[in-house]
């Protein structure tokens, strides 16, 4: 039988996206606790799954390299990656947005903009004629506005409750964002056997018309 390789992220993604794999037909047990970052699961009918444990932001490439048939990705870090993978499935969790966020009040001209997707903040900046100079940051965004560094970031906003905390305001909503199952174009003609039920039954779980 044809056997899978599945790039999934880290985290609480992890656990959802492995609880929608196991609905949609998928033997997918990892034990909580453990180190290893690569998992074997053999399957009923006896052809073997490989999950791949890895950062948010290298799902795109493992997928589109074809290291992985498939993955599970935010669709922020899809849009900043710019990959060419086929994207069937919104999965709904995770849910987001990607907003341009400054101290509240800030009516000064944006000079400079930091932001973890670089890509997607001077893709902005153009639309908007800003002449803005793009800082790649990682870890806490937000204190680009609070010491100065920068007039503005671009940065994911779940709940607002840091920027409330910071007296930093959204002042525009650039993406919204949820995890989307993202396939390899070869692997989608090459094992075609097993990518496209999965799709299918994934899509049946979200439309709440697999069996439970």
């Amino acid at each position: 039988m044809t056997s899978l390789t599945l790039a999934l992220p880290k985290g609480r993604m992890f656990e959802e996206s492995a609880t929608l794999l196991r609905r949609a037909g998928l033997a997918i047990d990892v034990p909580r606790g453990g180190r290893a970052l690569r998992h074997a699961f053999e399957q009923p009918d006896g052809s073997v799954l490989t999950v791949l444990e890895l950062r948010n932001s290298d799902v795109p490439a493992y997928v589109d390299l074809g290291v992985a048939d498939a993955g599970v990705v935010g669709k922020d870090v899809l849009m900043e990656a710019g990959r060419d993978v086929y994207e069937p499935l919104d999965l709904g969790f995770g849910a987001c947005r990607l907003s341009l966020i400054r101290e509240r009040g800030a009516a000064s001209e944006i000079l400079r903009i930091a932001s973890k997707y670089p890509r997607l903040a001077a893709a902005f900046a153009h639309e908007r004629g800003l002449a803005a100079e793009v800082v790649k940051l990682s870890g806490n965004i937000e204190l680009a506005c609070l010491t100065g560094l920068a007039d503005a970031v671009v940065d994911i906003v779940q709940t607002g409750s840091t920027l409330r905390a910071n007296d930093l305001e959204e002042v525009e909503v650039l993406a919204t964002s949820s995890a989307r199952f993202v396939v390899n174009r070869t692997a989608l003609k090459l094992k075609r056997d097993r990518l496209r039920p999965l799709v299918m039954s994934l899509r049946a779980v979200l439309e709440g018309s697999a069996p439970t």
